[in-house]
């Protein structure tokens, strides 16, 4: 599924303190399903199938299933669920790429999200479906996260968040890998390595990254000519920008600024 071209409408939310007496009766679903346990447990029969699911699971249940559902009274299960239709930004249906169960474990910014969502969703504001929508992205962002990605933005160092941070707000200056570490006070040397373990890239690297995707916004803009984009953007030789530019985006930047308008948004 392309993440550029995904939406997701919601049409039901409800944080869900079950009772003994708690059931998802016998039906078939008209959206899809997407519950995320954080306390206790409950039974789940999706097309003929039993789940035992418990806190910390993720369950998709896609359109069309037949599914019940009840308490276990042992354990009775405390979760947030939002139904909805996952589409293209045409209206096209399309399905998410998550397994029927999934343990996901716990995190806070996730449930915090949901408190959120829930604030909105509840007091009905002028408005509020547009957050409610921008919010229902945001933890599905996060299950992607978790689920298709591979990463846990959780886990990152705090030190190595707050350096990403003061990339983003200094990188058009002459950062150094220097520059970075006194300002979270490491040892250049042990915050080259811990920034590279947590994001993939050198700091040198990581920093040319942002760079460039500056300076191709800035390119697609049709506002700025090459020159202008590379120097706000922290390249002094515009060869240099060049050559790195066509290494990494695959044009050269040139070519950018000899689209159409409708072509740089498509590029």
């Amino acid at each position: 599924m392309d993440d550029h071209d995904f939406f997701f409408e919601i049409e039901y939310y409800n944080h869900r303190v079950c009772t003994p007496s708690w059931e998802i009766a016998h039906s078939r679903t008209s959206f899809v399903d997407l519950t995320y346990i954080v306390n206790g447990s409950a039974f789940y029969t999706v097309d003929g199938e039993e789940f035992v699911v418990k806190a910390g699971d993720l369950i998709c249940i896609p359109n069309g299933c037949e599914r019940s559902a009840v308490s276990d009274n042992d354990s009775l299960m405390e979760c947030y669920a939002m139904n909805g239709a996952p589409c293209r930004l045409d209206g096209t249906p399309c399905e998410l790429p998550f397994p029927l169960v999934h343990h996901i474990d716990m995190h806070a910014d996730i449930i915090s999200l949901f408190g959120e969502l829930g604030s909105e969703w509840l007091q009905r504001k002028p408005g509020y479906r547009i957050k409610v929508r921008g919010l229902a992205l945001l933890i599905i962002h996060r299950y992607f996260e978790l689920i298709v990605f591979g990463s846990n933005h959780e886990l990152v160092d705090r030190r190595v968040k707050k350096a990403i941070q003061y990339i983003m707000n200094h990188f058009a200056e002459p950062l150094t890998v220097q520059d970075a570490a006194a300002h979270v006070k490491l040892n250049p040397g042990y915050f080259g390595r811990i920034f590279q373990e947590h994001t993939g890239l050198s700091f040198r690297q990581y920093l040319t990254f942002i760079r460039l995707n500056q300076a191709e916004d800035l390119l697609r803009s049709g506002e700025h000519n090459v020159n202008e984009s590379a120097f706000q953007c922290g390249f002094k030789d515009i060869f240099y920008f060049s050559k790195v530019f066509k290494k990494h985006k695959g044009v050269a930047p040139s070519s950018l600024l000899q689209a159409t308008p409708d072509e740089r948004s498509e590029a």
